[in-house]
């Protein structure tokens, strides 16, 4: 997993993977020693690489190679992957974004900016979607998507508590199908698991 925050899909991924036959989290990686994820990563005896430049291709490919990765997840990753990285993963990178791609995505849209941008569009739903990477901000295919109701008293914190409730619930759904399929393919959210 690639996080640049605090962890919270990190956990909700551990917790369902946990005793899986095949699908583990092999290794976390952040842009900094600080990042939230790692922390969590270690706590649970998963091994962690900073890779402090972004586009640091050599870096990212011999961590990868060297934990012989097969499904690169992203989850609050705010940098590009390198073009090299998504060209030799390609169709085995995913991500999750905080709203119902294509809507409010691209460069610059994560986090409060994202459920502001929800806000001021006055969507009565949003949500998160998993999708494939490539080599531009949330442009590859959605595999996966899961909806919430915009409120008519929501503020960007309390639209991105719910939505990242859901998002708790997308990733792990995104990853047990591509470990049981061999490869990210599209799904229908289940509120309860696959």
């Amino acid at each position: 997993m690639v996080a640049s925050g605090r962890g919270s899909n990190l956990k909700s991924l551990l917790n369902a993977l946990e005793g899986h036959p095949t699908a583990q989290v092999a290794v976390v990686i952040g842009h900094s020693a600080g990042v939230g994820a790692l922390g969590i990563a270690r706590s649970h005896l998963v091994p962690t690489v900073v890779i402090a430049e972004s586009n640091d291709l050599k870096a990212w490919l011999a961590t990868l190679g060297a934990f012989k990765i097969d499904l690169v997840v992203l989850a609050g990753y705010l940098k590009l992957v390198p073009p090299e990285v998504v060209e030799a993963y390609r169709g085995r990178i995913i991500n999750i974004h905080p709203a119902l791609l294509p809507k409010h995505g691209g460069r610059g849209m994560y986090g409060d900016r994202v459920h502001r941008a929800v806000l001021d569009a006055r969507d009565t739903i949003s949500g998160a979607t998993v999708h494939l990477v490539t080599e531009d901000y949330d442009q590859g295919s959605t595999l996966g998507q899961a909806t919430v109701p915009v409120l008519t008293d929501d503020t960007p914190e309390s639209l991105a508590k719910r939505v990242l409730g859901v998002e708790h619930r997308l990733l792990p759904q995104a990853v047990l199908h591509a470990a049981r399929e061999g490869h990210p393919v599209p799904f229908e959210f289940m509120e309860n698991g696959p």
